[in-house]
């Protein structure tokens, strides 16, 4: 079998940086936006709700596509290893 080491996909310190801000924004504009709204309470209420729905509803469709990858990477990794194991133990000049 071979020694290959798995490719780590790993986001630099200013992706993560920028991801992160670009959230801190957009959720202090809705916010803002919200909490300056000309309309009844319960209205501004309302679309704060809808909103922390949305976010958490994003979090977990992120989580939930990221672990399917996951998963389809280490089918990849085992469904490779069994290739590798048979293409080790065949021998092209034995008779069949």
């Amino acid at each position: 079998m071979s020694e290959t080491a798995p490719v780590k996909q790993q986001s630099t310190a200013a992706f993560y940086g920028q991801a992160v801000a670009s959230f801190g924004v957009a959720i202090a504009a809705v916010a803002l936006g919200i909490y300056f709204l000309d309309a009844d309470a319960w209205v501004r209420g309302f679309l704060a709700i809808g909103v922390l729905y949305l976010v958490t509803s994003c979090f977990t469709l992120a989580k939930v596509i990221r672990d399917r990858q996951e998963a389809g990477q280490l089918v990849s990794r085992v469904d490779q290893a069994r290739l590798e194991k048979i293409l080790a133990e065949h021998d092209p000049f034995q008779k069949l």
